[in-house]
């Protein structure tokens, strides 16, 4: 008789009496959008239970005064290994305050979300919660229940395994992040909203210069949908601008390079009327995705198995499968060479052209009389108000 491992009961019933929750999530934009799937089911599941974000300054920023799944952000001190690098020097004495009051809230419910656990799962520990869950690596610290944390796993999917631990159920949500009026008068300064408008934002930026699409291909791609009636925004970062001036000037119709100019709530605003987006795998992707906006990626090969979205509909990836660096032909998957150059250039411009038209013909495909009403995301295959003046008659998820 085989033996039953008891690692595979990771789907369970709800806690009794949870009123407390504190997940450890102190990572960038995408890495948050990646976890919000599962914050949804855990306030689905726990209404009533206060549900906190162990997270950075930008969370708190981003979450204040917008409805979400969380009830409050308490940003981190630096923790080695934990939202800071593992050799980071941190003030030792912040970090024992700071687990001494997360202990004095006697949370109920305490979820690592962050990696593997090599570094995170004994901080969580420490926070003294009656019951702790998490990923884990074979090296890391043992927790009260646990899944094996995957070197290629789609991250929202692994993070819904792990909260099923404790009974929370997936829910698919027409947006899993909430635009405010705030986000669209900060866009709108930017961008008057006018009739008929059709916006495509075009994000040519990544942390990672190894996911840089070449620029050229992304004028290419941009000047093909405004030949279609796209109003091109250029969306980048200070640091960024370099890559949006490459794009601009190279195109034959105009483009608004917003270089530096979007807050993340403007960005969120700007989003939010958007019929599309073309981009690099990167923060603002999965922001789009989140909010429920359609968006053609530029993916590097397991970046798309890690990221991919629970709504499939809403992304059409163009995936490299390029392994080796174009310069040495060292394989980069597991570590990197020294090399900082395009590990994305065999996406062509012609397939990304393709699905860029597609879709955006697609979202402006008009209701015939006798269509049924969609069931999922009816402003991704029609087009009739703008999503602005459809969102701002449609409640919020729950938060």
């Amino acid at each position: 008789m085989s033996q039953h491992n008891p690692i595979f009961d990771n789907i369970g019933p709800p806690l009794p009496d949870v009123r407390s929750i504190v997940a450890l999530r102190p990572n960038a934009i995408g890495d948050f959008m990646f976890s919000l799937p599962a914050l949804h089911a855990l306030r689905h599941t726990y209404p009533r239970a206060r549900i906190v974000l162990l997270g950075k300054k930008w969370h708190a920023d981003f979450l204040r005064q917008r409805p979400s799944p969380v009830d409050e952000v308490i940003v981190m001190p630096p923790v080695p290994g934990v939202g800071a690098p593992p050799d980071a020097r941190v003030d030792r004495a912040a970090v024992d305050r700071f687990v001494e009051e997360m202990r004095n809230a006697h949370f109920d419910l305490a979820i690592q979300m962050y990696g593997g656990g090599g570094y995170s799962n004994a901080f969580i520990k420490r926070l003294g919660a009656k019951l702790t869950i998490g990923t884990k690596t074979p090296e890391a610290a043992p927790l009260d229940r646990w899944i094996p944390y995957g070197e290629i796993y789609n991250r929202r999917l692994e993070l819904l395994q792990l909260v099923a631990m404790v009974g929370a159920r997936p829910l698919l949500m027409e947006r899993e992040v909430t635009v405010t009026e705030q986000d669209r008068r900060e866009a709108a300064q930017l961008l008057p909203p006018r009739v008929g408008e059709r916006i495509v934002v075009i994000h040519p930026g990544a942390s990672d210069v190894r996911r840089h699409w070449p620029t050229e291909r992304f004028a290419a791609v941009a000047d093909a949908l405004a030949s279609r009636g796209a109003t091109i925004v250029i969306s980048a970062t200070e640091t960024e601008g370099h890559l949006a001036r490459a794009i601009a000037s190279r195109m034959r119709h105009p483009a608004l390079d917003f270089t530096g100019r979007l807050s993340l709530s403007a960005l969120c605003g700007l989003l939010d009327r958007a019929d599309m987006m073309v981009s690099n795998d990167t923060g603002p992707l999965h922001l789009a995705l989140a909010l429920g906006t359609p968006t053609v990626g530029i993916f590097w090969l397991t970046n798309l198995m890690e990221s991919g979205p629970l709504r499939q509909h809403l992304l059409r990836p163009a995936l490299s499968v390029q392994a080796q660096c174009p310069v040495c032909g060292v394989p980069n998957l597991k570590s990197r060479c020294e090399h900082d150059v395009c590990f994305v250039g065999d996406v062509s411009t012609e397939k990304v052209a393709q699905m860029a038209l597609e879709l955006f013909d697609e979202v402006a495909r008009p209701q015939a009389a006798d269509e049924p009403e969609p069931a999922l995301l009816p402003h991704v295959v029609r087009r009739g108000p703008t999503r602005s003046d459809a969102a701002a008659g449609r409640a919020a998820p729950s938060a």
